[in-house]
C-alpha cells in the first residue's frame, strides 16, 4: 500500500464522521423544533377551543342575568383582546411568551368573575345548558394546561439538543437555532384565588 494512501484515508473518515455527526446534528434539531411547533399549535387549538366555548357561556348567563352587563361585556372584551394576541411559532420570544400569557390571563380573569356573579343566579346553577358549559369549560381548562406542560417537554428537549456540547458548536457552524421560550406560571399564581360572594 502506498505511503500517501493510509493520510487519505484516515482524512477520508475523518471528514465523513463531521459530516454524519452534523447531519444527525441538524436532523434531530430540526425534529425537535417541529415537535415544539406543534405542540405550540396544540396549545393554541386549546385556547381557541376556550375562546369558541364564552360566546355560548356569555348567551346562557345573560338570559338569567342581564342586569350584569359590566360583567358580560369584561368577558366579551377580553376573549377579543385573547384571541387577537397570537404568536408565531418560528419566532416565539419572551416577549411575544409575555404578551400572549397576559392576554390569557385577562381572559381567565373575566371568566372567574363571570362565574363569580352566576353565584348569585339559583336557576342558573341549576340549568342544565350552564352546567355542561361549565364543565367543558372546566375540561377545556385542564387541556390547556396539559398541552402548556407538553409545549414546555419538547421546547426543553430542543433547548438541551442545541445547547450540549458539542451540539452547541455545530450549531454555531451549521444551525443557528435559538432556544424557545417556555411556558412559565403568572405572577401571583402561587397564591390561591379569593373568591367571595
Amino acid at each position: 500500500m502506498k505511503k500517501w494512501l493510509i493520510p487519505v484515508i484516515i482524512i477520508g473518515v475523518i471528514a465523513f464522521a463531521i459530516y454524519r455527526m452534523g447531519v444527525g446534528f441538524y436532523n434531530t434539531a430540526i425534529d425537535l423544533e417541529q415537535d415544539s411547533k406543534t405542540a405550540w399549535s396544540n396549545v393554541e387549538s386549546a385556547y381557541q377551543r376556550r375562546a369558541d366555548l364564552i360566546p355560548n357561556l356569555v348567551s346562557t348567563v345573560k338570559g338569567y342575568a342581564a342586569h350584569e352587563k359590566e360583567t358580560l361585556e369584561g368577558v366579551i372584551k377580553a376573549r377579543a383582546t385573547a384571541t387577537q394576541t397570537t404568536i408565531d411559532p418560528t419566532n416565539i420570544t419572551p416577549e411575544k411568551m409575555a404578551a400572549f400569557q397576559k392576554a390569557q390571563e385577562g381572559l381567565s380573569g373575566a371568566l372567574s368573575r363571570l362565574l363569580v356573579t352566576v353565584e348569585r343566579y339559583p336557576d342558573l346553577k341549576a340549568n342544565q345548558n350552564f352546567l355542561e358549559l361549565q364543565s367543558q369549560l372546566e375540561g377545556t381548562e385542564n387541556r390547556i394546561n396539559v398541552e402548556r406542560n407538553r409545549f414546555n417537554t419538547t421546547v426543553n428537549a430542543f433547548s438541551k439538543h442545541i445547547k450540549k456540547f458539542p451540539n452547541n458548536i455545530l450549531n454555531g457552524f451549521i444551525g443557528n437555532f435559538q432556544e424557545m421560550s417556555r411556558f412559565e406560571a403568572a405572577a401571583g399564581s402561587d397564591a390561591a384565588p379569593k373568591v367571595e360572594f
